[in-house]
Parts: C-alpha cells; sequence; structure tokens
C-alpha cells in the first residue's frame, strides 16, 4: 500500500434506515464560537486541479451497499434554493480542502442517475453562512450514479462539537432524505465516511443508499 495513503476509517456493518439515536446528533444547533482550532494545514482554499494520478473517481470502485442511509435531522440553518455546483470553495475561504465524492445507490445497490443533493456546512471557524450561500450548493449524479463535492473540512462550535456536513438527497420523483455526514475522528454507525490524504486535499468517500 502506498505510504503517502493514510486511510482513517471504514463504514462496517449493515445500516437501519432508521435514525441513529447518538448522542453528538442530538446536541441543539446554534451559530457560536468554535471550541477547538480548525485542522493544521489551513490555507485560502481554491478549486483542486486534478490530474489522471489524482483522480477523486479512480479510488470509488464499484458501486457497493452497507444498508439504507439513515435519516438525520435537518437542524436550524438549511436554505432552500442553493445554486447548482460541486464546488463550493470561493475567494477567500480558508480551510482544510476536502473532496467528497460517493454514489447514490437505490436498494438494490443500482447506481441512480440524475439524484438530486443539497450540501450545506459550517465553515472552518464553525459558522454558518445564513444571509447568503457560502458553503451551500446544489447538484446532480452523473450518467454512472456519481457525485462530486469540493468544499472544506467543517469546523467544530461549542453547542455541536463534532464535525458533520449535511445533505439532503431524492432521486427522481422520489422521497427526500435528510440525513448528515460524520468523519473518523468522531465515527457515527452508517454515516462516517472513509478518509485518505491525496496530498493537496483530503479524500472522503461516501455512498447514500436510498429506500
Amino acid at each position: 500500500m502506498n505510504r503517502a495513503l493514510l486511510v482513517l476509517a471504514f463504514v462496517l456493518g449493515a445500516c437501519s434506515s432508521k435514525a441513529i439515536p447518538t448522542n453528538p446528533m442530538q446536541i441543539p444547533e446554534t451559530n457560536s464560537v468554535p471550541v477547538q482550532s480548525p485542522p493544521t494545514e489551513m490555507t485560502t482554499a481554491s478549486p483542486v486541479p486534478v490530474s489522471p494520478a489524482s483522480d477523486p473517481f479512480s479510488k470509488l470502485g464499484e458501486p457497493s451497499c452497507n444498508g439504507i442511509t439513515p435519516a438525520n435531522s435537518e437542524g436550524p440553518y438549511y436554505k432552500a434554493g442553493s445554486p447548482e455546483r460541486n464546488s463550493l470553495l470561493g475567494e477567500g475561504l480558508i480551510g482544510k480542502r476536502l473532496i467528497l465524492v460517493g454514489y447514490v445507490l437505490d436498494s438494490n445497490c443500482r447506481p441512480i442517475p440524475t439524484a438530486w443533493l443539497d450540501f450545506w456546512q459550517a465553515d472552518a471557524s464553525g459558522n454558518y453562512d445564513n444571509n447568503e450561500f457560502t458553503l451551500r450548493g446544489h447538484q446532480y449524479t452523473d450518467e454512472r450514479g456519481r457525485y462530486l463535492l469540493e468544499t472544506v473540512i467543517p469546523g467544530l462550535y461549542a453547542s455541536r462539537p463534532i464535525r458533520h456536513i449535511h445533505v439532503k438527497v431524492q432521486e427522481p420523483g422520489g422521497e427526500t432524505l435528510t440525513t448528515q455526514l460524520y468523519f473518523p475522528d468522531q465515527a457515527v454507525d452508517c454515516l462516517t465516511v472513509q478518509m485518505e490524504s491525496m496530498g493537496k486535499f483530503l479524500l472522503a468517500i461516501f455512498n447514500f443508499v436510498l429506500e
């Protein structure tokens, strides 16, 4: 295995369609001062030039399922009408760059093309933009059911001391799944991304499985 790749975690075991009663997810969200400094290697984030050697999709492999993705609370900061884009990076945005990739799959583990995903999150300091659409955006899966999101690692804040990214996922004409993604250092059953270092950015992988 290439020692430059640091595999931090794997999502194991079957998942349920029920919401997971994990305490960190039940802490009410309020926009407040972060309780911990953002990750190291903080820089002004800008889109990452992807070469064939660092193609995030090359890490996906064939679609795989570990059960239906559980729902998780929406929280108070969702805003409808986000711009369509797969990069949430903007001028002056500070943070450790993250590329999140995966499939959207049906319950038979078949990819769903043109599935809608709407992401929103806190910045590296633990603050949400409630006035505009910084770190908010929606996109659609490609013909192979894949999505790609370019963003930064979200920060912590006092009332919610766990890093997370919010997302809504909907297959064409189907029900909307509202959930959250978490990171290996504070893993949550069935909602934790796989992560590895790709040098200039961190790569996270998560497959959504819809009922």
